[in-house]
């Protein structure tokens, strides 16, 4: 690269214009992007040919489909793995890097004090720690799996210092080499974003203080569809004894972070086989965080999708095996309100006692900044989190938090040992070892078997407490955790299917208390409604029902709502009321009902909370009340007064102004498609224009946070997560595959064909198939590489 360019692309990293740049370098914007295209285009790997690899001990080979999706053969599970990190190297490298950096509380370094909020978490909650602590455990062979995956990635890297990614030449560095540790920090970091979220515990207690103890706090805290739960009664045995409930519903802000996966027997299927269906639901992006794969080796021939980094196949199925994954939102970290000692500070409560806290003293590295110096103080419950919260959440008082992700876990084992699964029961034998983040399975296997299983250790509280806990309290201290086989399981339900959505796990009388905050049921009932309309499903069912959009949400409050509106002698009120009173209840992107509705709920959740809350607290609270608006617009009893018809017609006014000013005067023009599209942005898109070269989506996208075709929204109404994958498996495929669709593409290289080349399959609904039979992977292969032992 020559220094013009090597000038150029810093400058845009630096987040200075293209009107600017093309003005200094005397360039039209035609010369620039041709330029700009030339940058990219010439840092994609060449995906053919023959490379030699000193680590191998045979010939891996990497062929690639017509979406350049890897298909790696090798004849050693090392070389399998080896090849595997090479692949995603060759795709993801700089996503790697900017993984592990954030997992590991390095990311100011290169892009700067945006960075530094990252870092303070990874370094606070000790991300780097444990994962060190973790891998020192690990079986011999899983970190072989992890060495070789590490070489892998290695040999790529060393392959491509002269022609790294361009985010690199944006940033102005290069990566140094990639260890196991970075893959199992990586982990350790996803497992915190799974499982963390303060927020969920911290509303709450503001919620309490401001509203204090009794029926309105429970209405406000309590979320939707609360008796749709995963395992029904009658599949366990009743024994309950005290008076801890199992969990609730809640309000949760981050709706959308979740996920769909249904399993149907082989009675239901059209093909009398069972079949699997899942879709992670999360940022959607110009990269996604999922890496589709085939491997296949010696122990296993499984396809699907890895989390980037991390070698194993987290959603997927191998010849005889297929399984789906969501967030099951059992609570496995508490906040606790601490007493400090004012005569000593730094000596906390507990019981009878001052017990002193440990402190430590961390300087991230700040590119263009001198160093910032953070000092983390480590009380007996853990990390004082103070500075992790939101503005609005923090108190006077000082809060730690108790994590079940600090202490030994192993999932990775558990992947690779799932992969080579041979049936449910194995299947489910492979996770007994399952620590964090607690998630729902569904299985089905080639003998004909179904079933799900909650895998995830859950801590057992005496005390059940949505809030802030005493520390000092060894009452709300745990006391053991619920043991793996006494988690809620399904074995062949005698409904024919099973199915979960991070809704509600169990009944109220489930023999252990499962402390679930989990989002509300409208897609589990959604996906039961469809699952007992028809009698048998075929692969093409499963599709159209992971493309659902009908909100149950809708389907609850229209009547209630249309009735209030139609009260109103405001005209355009009653225009609003009169597409409501029409609109189907579904978010599609032709429906101007869905516009009307989802922006007056938005105005009219953030009315309720602005009568008790203020300032900033206002979103916070709004986000997470969405069960108690739908109760005072249905009119039901409760511990708040329902709203009078002022409340209703203003959030409406709001709501049509919105409109107004976005889509013009005409409502028969509000489709939900012109404001509700897909943002595909990338990492580095809050730099200047680098935005407008690096992001792709902006197409009209149905769905919305709850509807099973999730595409939850930002305040500006993008599309901003979501099911960014989705899969379905036939056992009854022969030879055996998996079809599968990712809402990007399988490339991070901006300049490839693959960069976000799978979303209008997606929009459509439309999967590819992922051949588990090697003949067919190589007879299919668009590009073939191979690696060889030289």
């Amino acid at each position: 690269m020559n220094k013009k360019d090597k000038d150029l692309l810093l400058r845009l990293g630096a987040g200075d214009s293209i009107k600017a740049i093309c003005d200094d370098a005397g360039l039209t914007r035609a010369e620039f992007d041709e330029w700009w295209t030339a940058q990219t285009t010439s840092r994609v790997p060449s995906m053919e040919g023959t490379r030699t690899a000193s680590d191998l001990s045979g010939k891996v080979e990497i062929a690639r489909d017509e979406w350049g999706v890897p298909h790696i053969l090798a004849e050693t599970d090392d070389d399998l793995f080896f090849g595997y990190g090479y692949a995603t190297a060759q795709d993801r490298l700089w996503q790697l890097d900017y993984y592990r950096r954030k997992a590991r509380g390095r990311l100011s370094e290169v892009i700067g004090p945006s960075g530094i909020e990252i870092d303070t978490v990874s370094h606070t909650i000790g991300l780097e720690c444990t994962a060190q602590e973790n891998l020192a455990r690990f079986p011999e062979k899983t970190k072989r799996r992890l060495q070789a995956y590490t070489d892998g990635i290695n040999a790529f890297m060393e392959e491509s210092r002269s022609n790294l990614p361009i985010e690199f030449a944006l940033l102005g560095y290069e990566p140094h080499e990639w260890t196991p540790l970075d893959s199992v920090a990586t982990w350790q970091e996803f497992r915190w974003y799974l499982t963390g979220r303060l927020p969920i515990i911290a509303i709450p207690d503001l919620a309490k203080r401001t509203l204090g103890e009794g029926a309105l706090l429970d209405d406000f805290i309590t979320g939707e569809a609360e008796d749709e739960s995963i395992v029904p009664k009658g599949s366990y045995s009743p024994s309950r004894t005290g008076e801890v409930p199992v969990g609730e519903v809640v309000g949760d802000p981050d709706e959308g972070i979740g996920s769909n996966n249904w399993v149907v027997s082989g009675s239901k299927s059209t093909s009398g086989a069972p079949m699997v269906a899942s879709d992670p639901h999360i940022a959607f992006g110009a990269g996604s965080c999922w890496y589709e794969v085939h491997l296949s080796g010696p122990e296993m021939n499984v396809a699907g999708a890895g989390y980037v980094g991390v070698p194993g196949v987290v959603f997927g199925r191998n010849e005889t095996l297929a399984w789906g994954v969501t967030n099951n939102i059992c609570s496995q970290r508490d906040i606790y309100r601490e007493q400090e000692d004012p005569d000593r500070p730094g000596y906390f409560r507990f019981g009878d006692e001052w017990r002193p806290a440990k402190q430590e003293t961390v300087e991230i590295a700040v590119k263009g900044e001198d160093a910032r110096t953070i000092t983390i103080t480590r009380t007996h419950n853990g990390p004082i989190v103070d500075e992790l919260l939101p503005e609005p959440l923090r108190t006077t008082d000082k809060v730690s938090a108790r994590w079940l992700g600090t202490g030994f876990g192993d999932e990775i084992t558990c992947m690779l040992d799932l992969a080579a699964a041979g049936n449910c029961d194995e299947a489910k034998e492979a996770l007994r070892d399952w620590i964090v983040p607690t998630w729902s399975y569904v299985f089905g296997d080639v003998e004909g078997h179904i079933g799900y299983q909650a895998v995830g250790r859950i801590p057992i509280r005496e005390q059940w407490n949505r809030e802030y806990r005493p520390g000092w309290d060894p009452a709300h201290q745990w006391s053991g955790l619920i043991p793996y086989d006494a988690l809620p399981a399904l074995s062949d339900p005698a409904e024919g299917y099973a199915r979960s959505a991070n809704n509600r796990t169990a009944p109220e009388d489930y023999p252990y208390p499962l402390s679930g905050t989990w989002s509300s049921g409208h897609r589990a009932l959604r996906i039961r409604q469809m699952l007992e309309e028809q009698e048998q499903f075929s692969r093409e069912d499963f599709a159209r029902m992971q493309t659902d959009t009908l909100s149950m949400r809708a389907v609850e409050v229209l009547p209630s709502l249309v009735e209030t509106l139609k009260r109103s002698s405001d005209p355009r009120v009653l225009e609003a009321a009169g597409f409501l009173d029409e609109w189907n209840g579904r978010m599609d992107v032709d429906e101007v009902g869905a516009s009307i509705f989802e922006l007056f709920f938005a105005e009219f959740t953030t009315a309720v909370a602005a009568e008790r809350f203020s300032g900033g607290e206002v979103p916070l609270v709004a986000g997470a009340i969405s069960g108690y608006a739908v109760r005072l617009l249905n009119n039901a009893e409760f511990g708040g007064s329902p709203p009078g018809n002022e409340t209703v017609v203003t959030s409406m006014l709001r709501a049509i102004d919105i409109l107004t000013e976005r889509l013009g005067p005409d409502m028969s023009e509000w489709r939900w498609g012109r404001i509700h599209k897909i943002a595909l942005n990338h990492l580095l898109s809050d730099r200047g224009d680098l935005s407008d070269l690096l992001k792709r989506g902006g197409q009209p996208v149905g769905g919305n946070g709850i509807t099973v075709s999730n595409t939850g929204f930002d305040p500006n109404y993008l599309a901003s997560i979501g099911a960014n994958w989705r899969h379905n498996a036939d056992l009854a495929d022969d030879p055996p595959g998996l079809w599968a669709v990712d809402a990007t593409g399988q490339s991070g290289h901006p300049g490839s064909p693959h960069y976000g080349d799978q979303l209008t399959e997606w929009l459509a609904g439309r999967h590819h198939y992922l051949p588990l039979d090697s003949k067919r992977a190589r007879a299919q292969a668009a590009h073939t590489l191979t690696l060889t032992s030289g």
